[in-house]
C-alpha cells in the first residue's frame, strides 16, 4: 500500500510544488499515513488545509481504510 500511495502523492506533488511545497511519504501504518510537509509548507498557516482539505481528502478517496493522514517534523 505505501507504494501506491507514494505514486498517489507523486501525482498532487506538482501543485504543491507550484506554491514552493513538498510533501515526503514517511510511513503507513494501522491505516494511519505519516507524510512530512516541506519547503514553504514548513511555518505557512494554510499547511493545515493542504494536509487535512487536499493530501488527506485525495489519500482517503482513493484508500477508503485509511483512516487519517499526519504530518510528522
Amino acid at each position: 500500500m505505501k507504494s501506491k500511495i507514494s505514486n498517489l502523492l507523486n501525482e498532487i506533488r506538482p501543485f504543491i510544488l507550484q506554491h514552493g511545497g513538498d510533501v515526503e511519504l514517511l510511513e503507513v501504518k494501522k491505516n494511519i499515513v505519516k507524510v512530512k510537509m516541506m519547503g514553504a509548507c514548513v511555518g505557512c498557516s494554510l499547511s493545515s488545509i493542504t494536509l487535512k482539505d487536499g493530501i488527506e481528502s485525495i489519500i482517503k478517496d482513493e484508500f477508503p481504510e485509511i483512516k487519517s493522514v499526519e504530518s510528522v517534523e
